[in-house]
Parts: structure tokens; sequence; C-alpha cells
């Protein structure tokens, strides 16, 4: 018995020093938003002499941050609720149409994931530019290609465990495949739609490099505009901080209204 509590001591004490470091970084953000150049680099762990709101408001202003929140936002939904419609209904035809045509597509979608960005950025980026795409149309359009791959692999996973009498049921009552997705699949894919939705939500909301090719200064995302602290000769630190710190609220925002979603979504798909 005492050894079992003393294991137990050792894994809360092992959980609780993985905490602080998981929450490390972000007492290191937000003591830091609140100093003064001069004081960030006199001393980067201390609490500040004074606090000062200052670099929140210049930040704010240097991020141009409505209009930058405003890209973010409208990239990362409409780019993922796409995915979501095109990968599932993409995922229910190549499961339900069994076929060497359909393993064959499957099989190319899956080959595409192992093709790296950079072996395709200038080609298309190129291509795009010739059709006048560099715009956020055009960046979305990218997004819907290259998150199908996972979305669409994912998707057909999830609906081998779907048994097809379903469909045949349905049929049998004069549905359509269309209404057979739309009120009896697709219901049934929520957990794997939150699961896709949280792994191009996060990919999409923090990507940089794809988003720097193709948007101009007026629609920039965060993560692009976050660059502007950052020059040849000089790194403006308690402003990014500050940028950082004002950046990640409207994730915290988003998540505490999502969660319920989020952890049902998962606790089912765990389940299943």
């Amino acid at each position: 018995m005492k050894s079992k509590n003393r294991q137990l001591y050792i894994v809360e004490i092992l959980g609780l020093l993985l905490g602080l470091l998981w929450v490390s970084p972000f007492y290191l953000m937000i003591v830091n938003a609140f100093k003064t150049k001069k004081e960030i680099f006199s001393g980067v762990l201390g609490i500040p002499e004074t606090w000062t709101f200052d670099n929140f408001v210049q930040a704010f202003i240097d991020l141009d941050f409505l209009r930058s929140l405003f890209n973010s936002v409208l990239i990362t939904v409409v780019s993922v609720g796409i995915i979501i419609i095109f990968a599932s209904m993409a995922g229910f035809a190549l499961a339900r149409n069994r076929s060497k045509l359909s393993n064959a597509i499957l099989l190319i979608f899956v080959a595409a994931m192992l093709i790296p960005f950079q072996s395709v950025m200038i080609p298309l980026v190129s291509l795009f530019g010739k059709v006048d795409l560099l715009n956020r149309a055009g960046l979305i359009f990218m997004y819907l290609g290259f998150g199908s791959s996972l979305s669409i692999f994912l998707y057909h996973g999830a609906m081998t465990g779907i048994s097809k009498s379903l469909d045949e049921a349905a049929f049998i009552d004069g549905a359509n495949k269309f209404q057979v997705f739309r009120h009896i699949i697709f219901p049934l894919l929520k957990p794997i739609s939150v699961t896709v939705g949280i792994l191009n939500v996060i990919w999409i909301w923090n990507d940089y490099l794809l988003p720097s090719l193709i948007l101009g200064d007026s629609t920039a995302t965060i993560p692009l505009k976050m660059f502007f602290f950052f020059g040849q000769y000089t790194k403006q630190w308690h402003l990014a901080l500050a940028g950082l710190t004002i950046a990640i609220i409207p994730v915290i925002i988003g998540y505490f209204f999502a969660q319920k979603q989020i952890i049902e979504g998962v606790s089912e798909g765990a389940v299943k």
C-alpha cells in the first residue's frame, strides 16, 4: 500500500513539473508584455517594476488588429467549412463505391500527404498568379487542396465503421444519395468532423508560409502581421509579446464557446 502511495506521489510531482513546464512560455509572454524594452533585456523572468499597457495599445495599432483578425477568421472559417463539406462527401463516395478506381483515388490522396509544400510552392504561386487568384479566395482554394488528403483519409476510415444497411434502408424509403448523406451519414460523422475541424483550424490559423506568398498587406492575417515587429536590425520584443498576448485572446474566446462541442466530439470518437 505504501509503495502504491509513493508511486502516486511521484506521478503527481511529475505531472506538476510538466504542467509548470507547459505554462512557463505563457508566463514569459504575459509578464514581458507589460515591460519596457529596457526591462526585458535587463531581466526576462522577473515581474515588471511598473506595469504598463502602452505596449498593448501600440501593438493593437501596429497590427491593424481588427482587420487582421477579420482576415484570419474569414480565411480559417471558410476554409475549414469547405474542407469538411467536400472531404466528407469524398470520403462517403470512396467508401461506398468499392472498386479498383476508388481504391486508386484513395491511394492518390494518401500519397499526396507525403508531398512537401516547398516542392510545389513556386509553380503553384506562378500558376495562380497567371489566373489572378493571389488573394483570399485563391488562398482558401489552396487550403482546400492541401487539407483534403488527410481529411478524406480520416473520413474514409470513419465511414468503414458505419453499416451500409442504413443507406439501403433509406433508399427503400425513397431517399436519394445526397439525402442519405445529408440526413443520415453526416450526423453520424460528427466526432470525426470535430477532429478534422480542430486539425485544420490549428494549421490554417497559425500558417505563415502560404499566406505570405499569396496575401497583400490589406488582407494579411495575424501571423503575417506579427512579423512587423521583427526587422533586419532591431526586434521589438515588448510590442511583439504584447501582440501575441492580444492574438491568443480570440483563440481562448473561441474555445470557450466551442469547448462543449469539442469535448463531446473527441469523447464520442474515443468511445467509437
